[in-house]
C-alpha cells in the first residue's frame, strides 16, 4: 500500500464517520472528483544537467467533504492529488507530484432550492509538492527492475477559495462543477504562486430529505 494511500484512507473514513454521526445538522457531505489544474513553468534550470523546471497540467484527484450545521453556512475540508507523478527533472530521473490540502468556511448564499445550491468556499491550507527517484538495473540472467522512491517535498503555506454550484439528482446525490484558486506561498518549483483548479464531483449528502 503506497503512501499516498495511507494518507486517504483515513482521511476518507474520518469524512465518512462525520456523514453518519452527524446528520442532525442541515447536512453532511462527502465527495470525489476530478479535473485539472495549470501553473506555468519557473523557467529555471532545476538540476545540473539543465532541466528547466516544467508547467504544471494534468488530472487531479480531489476527495472532500463537509458539514453543515445551518443550511447557508458550514465546513469543510479538501485533499486534492495529481493522478500520477509528472516528469520533473528527466536527465536525473526526478518526478514530481503535486497536492493540495485546504480547510474551508462554506457559504449557500441561496437555500430555498434543494435541487440547485450555488455554493462558496474560503480557507486556508498546504500545498506540497512530492519528489521521486526512479532507478532501473539489470542483475545477472537478465532480472532488471525499476524502483520508484520518495526523496524529497516542499511544503507551502496556501489560501483557498472556490466557487461551485450543487446540482442534486436525487434528495441526497449531487453532482458539483466547481473552480478553485489556489495562492501558494513562495510556490517556487513552478512559475506562479496562483494556481486555477477545476473540476468535476459526484457527492452524497446525509441527513436531507
Amino acid at each position: 500500500m503506497s503512501k499516498l494511500t495511507l494518507r486517504i484512507v483515513p482521511f476518507m473514513l474520518l469524512l465518512l464517520s462525520a456523514g453518519a454521526t452527524l446528520t442532525h445538522a442541515q447536512g453532511a457531505s462527502v465527495y470525489f472528483g476530478v479535473g485539472g489544474a495549470n501553473d506555468s513553468s519557473n523557467n529555471q534550470q532545476v538540476d545540473g544537467s539543465g532541466d528547466i523546471g516544467p508547467s504544471l497540467t494534468g488530472v487531479f484527484i480531489t476527495i472532500g467533504g463537509d458539514v453543515m450545521p445551518r443550511a447557508d453556512l458550514g465546513f469543510g475540508a479538501e485533499y486534492s492529488f495529481h493522478a500520477t507523478q509528472t516528469n520533473y527533472a528527466p536527465s536525473v530521473a526526478v518526478n514530481a507530484r503535486p497536492i493540495f490540502y485546504d480547510f474551508n468556511v462554506i457559504y449557500h448564499p441561496l437555500t430555498a432550492s434543494k435541487r440547485i445550491v450555488p455554493e462558496l468556499q474560503g480557507g486556508l491550507g498546504g500545498a506540497d509538492v512530492k519528489f521521486y527517484e526512479t532507478q532501473s538495473g539489470c542483475e545477472a540472467l537478465n532480472v532488471c527492475q525499476t524502483i520508484n522512491q520518495y526523496i524529497s517535498s516542499s511544503d507551502h503555506f496556501q489560501v483557498h477559495g472556490a466557487l461551485g454550484v450543487r446540482i442534486y439528482v436525487t434528495p441526497n446525490l449531487f453532482v458539483r462543477p466547481q473552480f478553485d484558486i489556489h495562492w501558494v506561498n513562495n510556490y517556487q518549483e513552478y512559475g506562479s504562486d496562483w494556481v486555477p483548479q477545476y473540476g468535476v464531483s459526484v457527492g452524497y449528502t446525509f441527513g436531507q430529505q
